[in-house]
């Protein structure tokens, strides 16, 4: 790996998030991103899923979308605790709900408005800085392989020295299965193809969008591709800090 990522070569100690700003800037990544949310209640060990759809800052409040299953609507009417765990490019984000949450609506739809959380756990566990691409900026990707009956255009999300993340319109957890490697996968970057093999490692289907989601690996990848890779990560890490500002987190 090149000294680009040397201040991020290892696991980082977890962190407690109690600013505002910092607070709000994480979960705005988990909503923007449509990075699913665990849901546990206290003393129960039935495990839920959601969404945040919503950050209302002047209220000081965030809106779930519902609950899967729906089990947990009625334990949320009844205000129970819970604690919230989601992960987002290696690092996992968790707090935890002690108030009541209320129903409402967002856009016609119901929802679930929660207060925004006093303090946030972020625990960066990957070895790699992974590097987020803006909407307006997704790389255009197709991946195909020997075992493949067509290629499947789609956009490059974010990505490491070690994988990326991958989205395809429709449905292809049939096609796609964790485990797999493809042996083509070609990245339109900036400043040329880059082309190299992957192993599919997460291939999630969400319905709501009717996108499939894909997180993969690099597979023996060669050292031009690397540093091809590397080059793109570390121009990503450059804006980050450049628009964010250096030590946010």
């Amino acid at each position: 790996m090149s000294s680009a990522f040397n201040e991020e070569s290892g696991p980082q100690p977890p962190k407690v998030l109690k600013t505002p700003v910092e607070i709000i800037a994480t979960l705005r990544q988990l909503q923007q991103n449509h990075d699913p949310l665990m849901i546990l209640f206290k003393d129960r060990g039935q495990r839920f899923q959601s969404y945040l759809v919503e950050i209302d800052r002047d209220r000081n409040r965030m809106a779930l979308d519902e609950i899967i299953p729906t089990d947990g609507e009625r334990f949320l009417r009844q205000g129970e605790a819970f604690n919230v765990e989601a992960y987002r490019d290696g690092v996992r984000v968790a707090w935890s709900c002690e108030h009541d949450v209320q129903l409402g609506e967002l856009d016609g739809a119901p929802c679930y408005w929660a207060p925004l959380p006093l303090e946030v756990t972020y625990h960066q566990r990957r070895s790699a800085y992974r590097a987020s691409l803006k909407q307006t900026d997704l790389v255009k990707v197709v991946l195909a392989g020997d075992k493949l009956r067509e290629t499947f255009q789609g956009h490059l999300l974010d990505i490491s020295a070690t994988g990326c993340k991958l989205r395809f319109a429709g449905n292809l957890s049939q096609q796609l299965h964790n485990g797999q490697v493809q042996e083509r996968l070609t990245a339109q970057l900036p400043f040329g193809a880059v082309t190299c093999a992957v192993e599919l490692r997460h291939v999630q289907y969400e319905e709501k969008l009717d996108m499939t989601f894909v997180g993969t690996r690099f597979y023996r990848i060669s050292g031009l591709e690397q540093r091809q890779i590397e080059r793109f990560v570390y121009q990503l890490q450059r804006e980050a800090r450049r628009t964010e500002g250096d030590g946010l987190f």
